[in-house]
């Protein structure tokens, strides 16, 4: 049977980090699904290969954000059921997850098959890349279902205090995604359709195996097949937490994709060169990321436990822990994002153009230490929509304003 964890009792720093680091790597392994896709692309294809994958893999991105927004009103509201020591709850708090995010999924598959086109158009997709980034969205379309599923079942893990399973099975997808990408990019010269269809299948392999995980060892609560059903409260309790933290996700990534438009129009380099510069980035931000969620597991159980105090140590912990990895990333970004782009692409002008662009994720790698676990405190506590708001402000008042200038 899968094992909860208790984080209302004992020590708050080295059950954090032993939560936090499995979270680190898993989401590591889910940025490698996209870097791995420009890393071989950028190896094996051009630079018009790397701007299409670069734009697409965005959208994906943006859309696997707000999904795992939405994810974690289940984190939350699991970890606070259990906090209260209502077990049987917790069990219809997934039966409603699995029902939210099947509309979910149905919506987000025909949106992205329908809109394909005009989304690329929107992005402003480099005329040579366009319809290899029409078809890249259209390929990872079909993958939707396998992003919601991911999400949605890691949601629960996290509420429950399992961070390892989600990393054993994206450990094994990212494997098979690389497997992917080298047999059909750099053996059959697929380009932009090999990288895509290898993503969709390394997705499909992560969640079929947490499946399978989950009927072998069963859950720590009761559930069955009545449980899948829209329970009135539970399922307004996990929309009112899940969805300002997906707005808030998706505003922020929006404001990303407006970035990433503003660039294109400037044509293919700057196009693969920022591209490169967001793999990056989002590999640097991992840290933060991951602590984030990690104090979001511990305060919502420590606040359905009603330890205020504990939830407040838990918030210190997380950001001095990731102030000091963050003061250690923003030296190498500034000094040497030369020799991190230069394993993405080949090309010296596209190398110097990420380069340049992340000189500014220096100063993020400091402020997200603090930003980041505080977004985690305030999201265990459901404090969520607060949480949207700043998200809000500071993708459409800062980010974009300052890069238009």
């Amino acid at each position: 049977m899968t094992k909860t964890s208790n984080f209302t009792e004992g020590k708050i720093l080295s059950p954090l980090f032993k939560f936090a680091i499995p979270v680190l790597l898993a989401m590591f392994l889910q940025v490698m699904y996209g870097a791995v896709d420009l890393l071989i692309v950028g190896q094996f294809g051009t630079a018009t290969d790397v701007s299409a994958v670069a734009t697409g893999s965005q959208v994906m991105t943006t859309i696997t954000s707000i999904v795992n927004g939405f994810a974690m009103g289940v984190t939350i509201l699991i970890g606070q059921m259990l906090g209260q020591g209502k077990s049987k709850e917790a069990g219809n708090v997934v039966g409603s997850g699995i029902c939210i995010f099947s509309v979910l999924a149905a919506i987000i598959t025909v949106v992205m098959f329908s809109f394909a086109v005009q989304i690329s158009k929107l992005m402003h997709a480099p005329a040579e890349a366009f319809n290899d980034t029409v078809l890249y969205v259209y390929i990872c379309s079909a993958g939707v279902v396998f992003i919601v599923a991911y999400n949605v079942i890691c949601g629960i893990f996290r509420g429950l205090g399992d961070s390892k399973t989600p990393l054993i099975t994206v450990s094994i997808a990212c494997a098979a995604n690389i497997t992917g990408d080298v047999i059909l990019v750099a053996g059959f010269h697929m380009g932009v359709a090999g990288v895509a269809i290898a993503t969709v299948f390394a997705q499909a392999i992560s969640v079929i195996l947490s499946v399978i995980m989950i009927k072998k060892r069963g859950l720590p609560f009761e559930f069955s097949k009545s449980s899948i059903r829209f329970h009135k409260g539970l399922t307004s309790q996990i929309l009112k937490y899940g969805a300002p933290i997906a707005l808030q996700d998706g505003l922020v990534n929006l404001s990303f994709l407006a970035i990433t438009t503003i660039v294109n129009s400037l044509g293919v380099i700057a196009s693969a060169g920022v591209g490169v510069a967001e793999k990056l980035a989002g590999f640097i931000m991992l840290v933060p990321s991951s602590f984030a969620q990690s104090v979001a597991a511990f305060v919502a159980q420590n606040y359905g436990a009603k330890k205020y105090l504990r939830a407040k140590k838990t918030l210190a912990y997380g950001i001095g822990a990731s102030l000091c990895f963050g003061v250690v990333m923003a030296y190498f970004s500034f000094f040497h994002g030369n020799l991190l782009s230069g394993m993405f692409s080949n090309d010296i002008a596209v190398v110097n153009a990420s380069w340049d662009y992340m000189k500014a994720y220096a100063i993020d790698c400091l402020l997200t230490s603090f930003l980041f676990c505080l977004t985690g405190f305030f999201n265990g506590c459901g404090k969520t929509t607060f949480v949207m708001f700043q998200g809000i402000f500071g993708a459409f008042c800062i980010r974009i304003p300052l890069f238009t200038l």
